[in-house]
Parts: C-alpha cells; sequence; structure tokens
C-alpha cells in the first residue's frame, strides 16, 4: 500500500525530520510521507461512483485514475507529503448550542473563518520552498482540497489516522476537525509507516445520528443525501424530502463529527485565521436573508462561503427559515422575498411559508 518508486535515496534520509519541524512552525500539527500506490482506494471509489452517490459532481467521474494516480496529476510524483491543520475554533459559540436554536443558523465549524484552501496551500508553498532553499530546486506542487486528490486515502497511507465510519480521517490524539493538505514530489523522500488500524470498533454514533441518513453504511457516504452537499455542492432545487432534516443549517453539517467519541481529544486551532467572522458562530437567520448580494460578497470575502454565491445562499437559509418558529420576524423576512428574481430563491420561499401555514407550497417560476 505504501510503495513509491524505490527507496529514499541516502540524500534524502535527513530531510523527514527537518521537513516536520518546519511543518509544525508553519502551523501543521502533523507531516507524513507516503508512496504513490492506492490500487485498494481506486476500486473502493469506483465502485462508489457506480452507486451514483456522487449525486451532480461529475466533476468526480472526469477526473478519471487522476484522483487515484499521482503521477498522473503531476508527472513524475514518487511521494506524497501529507499534513494536518487542526480547524476548531475554540471562540466560537458551541455548536450544539447552535443547532438547538432554531432561530439561528448553523454553519460548519470549518468555514466559520479564513478560506481553509488559501491558508494551507499558502503554508505548503511555503514548506516546500524551504526545503528547496535546503536542497536546491525539485518537482512538486502543493494541494489542499484544490484538485483530483484522494486526500484521506494518502494521509491514511501517511499515518496521520484512519478512515472512519463518517469517511472522515480520524486521529486517535486529535479527532477529526482537522484540514488536510498536501505535496507532490518526485523526491524519493523515506515512507513512514501507514496507519493499518481503524479504531470505531462497534461504535455507530455517527450513522445514528445523520440527519438525512445519509452514511448508509460504515464508510459509505451517499452524497445525494448529505446536507452539506445540499447545501454546498448542489446548484439546484434542494429535495423536498430532506428539507425538514436540515433544521437551522445553512452551510454544511457537522453532526457526525460532533458526536464521534476520539473528538474528545480534540484541540482548538491555534491560528487566528480559523476564527469566526461576521458573527457567523451564531447568526440570526432573518439578519442572513435580508443580506444583498453586495452584503453577501462583502460579509464572505475570504471565506469558503462565498463560492455558493448569493443565489444558493437565500435558498439554504430560506430553508432554515421555513423550519423556525413563525415569528413575526421570520414571517416578515420571507415575505419581503417571495417575489425574488431568482426562481430558485422564489420557490424555496413559497416552501418555507407554506410550512408556517401562509403562501403558495411552490411555484414553478
Amino acid at each position: 500500500m505504501n510503495t513509491g518508486a524505490g527507496p529514499a535515496t541516502p540524500g534524502c534520509s535527513g530531510l523527514a525530520e527537518q521537513l516536520r519541524e518546519w511543518a509544525r512552525a508553519l502551523g501543521f500539527q502533523r507531516l507524513g510521507i507516503t508512496g504513490v500506490d492506492l490500487g485498494r482506494d481506486e476500486q473502493h471509489l469506483l465502485r462508489w461512483l457506480e452507486r451514483g452517490f456522487h449525486g451532480d459532481m461529475g466533476y468526480m467521474a472526469r477526473h478519471g485514475t487522476r484522483r487515484t494516480r499521482p503521477a498522473e496529476l503531476r508527472a513524475g510524483t514518487v511521494r506524497v507529503v501529507s499534513v494536518r491543520m487542526d480547524y476548531y475554533p475554540a471562540a466560537a459559540r458551541p455548536a450544539e448550542a447552535v443547532l438547538a436554536d432554531p432561530g439561528t443558523g448553523y454553519v460548519s465549524r470549518y468555514a466559520l473563518g479564513r478560506d481553509y484552501h488559501k491558508v494551507v496551500r499558502g503554508r505548503l508553498e511555503r514548506l516546500a520552498r524551504r526545503l528547496g532553499e535546503r536542497i536546491g530546486p525539485f518537482g512538486y506542487r502543493v494541494f489542499c482540497d484544490s484538485a483530483p486528490v484522494l486526500e484521506k486515502a494518502l494521509a491514511r497511507n501517511a499515518g496521520l489516522g484512519w478512515i472512519g465510519k463518517h469517511s472522515n480521517l480520524i486521529a486517535r490524539d486529535a479527532g477529526s476537525w482537522f484540514f488536510l493538505g498536501e505535496i507532490y514530489t518526485d523526491l524519493p523522500l523515506p515512507l513512514d509507516a501507514p496507519e493499518t488500524q481503524g479504531y470505531c470498533g462497534r461504535c455507530t454514533a455517527c450513522l445514528d445520528v445523520c440527519p438525512t441518513r445519509a452514511i448508509v453504511g460504515p464508510y459509505q457516504v451517499d452524497a445525494r443525501r448529505c446536507i452539506s452537499y445540499h447545501t454546498i455542492e448542489l446548484h439546484g432545487p434542494i429535495p423536498e424530502e430532506f428539507r425538514v432534516a436540515m433544521g437551522n443549517r445553512i452551510y454544511g453539517c457537522d453532526d457526525c463529527q460532533l458526536v464521534c467519541p476520539w473528538n474528545r481529544f480534540a484541540r482548538p486551532t491555534p491560528l487566528a485565521d480559523f476564527a469566526p467572522r461576521e458573527g457567523l458562530d451564531a447568526p440570526r437567520l432573518a439578519d442572513l436573508f435580508g443580506w444583498s448580494e453586495a452584503q453577501f460578497r462583502a460579509r464572505t470575502e475570504g471565506s469558503p462561503i462565498r463560492r455558493i454565491g448569493h443565489e444558493r445562499w437565500l435558498r439554504n437559509v430560506a430553508v432554515a427559515l421555513g423550519n423556525a418558529p413563525a415569528t413575526a420576524e421570520v414571517l416578515t423576512a420571507l415575505r419581503a422575498r417571495a417575489a425574488h428574481p431568482s426562481a430558485l430563491v422564489r420557490e424555496h420561499v413559497a416552501w418555507a411559508l407554506g410550512r408556517h401555514g401562509t403562501g403558495r407550497r411552490s411555484d414553478p417560476g
């Protein structure tokens, strides 16, 4: 599983510990090195695609084997440097308290601060440049959820943790509240021991808690049922069968991580980049629904939330308002958007008003 293209050269053997030291100084909590053999994981991915679990994420299939064969994504790659960066924000209002307050919107904890793609990739570039200063030019490319990379399998192979029943990576000493990033390189660095054990045992907490039953079996997630998929990846209407179960989740869902016993070992992030911005750790839904497009763009500047755009933001918040108590504030907010130019927004507003016994249930637009 951890094979590469031959053994590490003598000149590379002393670099691993130096890389770990530099990585820690850059804010990464762990670094591991693995080869490029992902054969078994490729078969798992193909079966997942065959079952249609990727939904409308057609790019998952279009990328072909570039996701599971690193050298096809970056020619000459023989090693992958995998890193972990903790992101759980200690300053955020407790997730459970937000989920229990239907007048507020729940944003996945990873999206409360600065866009992680930029934070992780930027620091990986600095790590690679530091290595280049030490050994001279070498071939590499850095990634953080920014290209077809099978990041969790690579991290497991690099010894950073195991893939849990919810399909997230779990570390025994840190739970699962962390980002992953990679450096693909042609340097024959020494390999770290892979994580060959799983420590979920008989626990099924993540399967049991999933609001939409998206975890259809251990290690099997059907994105077509997942709230994160519906609120972030899906461009069209959110299927009505899942709207009530969404509750007040307006961007992503953390339920499977919130109940994971291993997250009692999670540590808050030391980085200010991931601290909550714009009060999004416990925002009032009616306030969010009143944001103009200009306000949305201004308040999500530098945030991963911006990628969904104002229209889908309103779609998501409308569903949450439909699940909120029918207060004057909620009804006023919904009625103000009932004639929105977007048919997508109008339909979700109509559904929400219908939930409160007023307005039409749908608007074909």
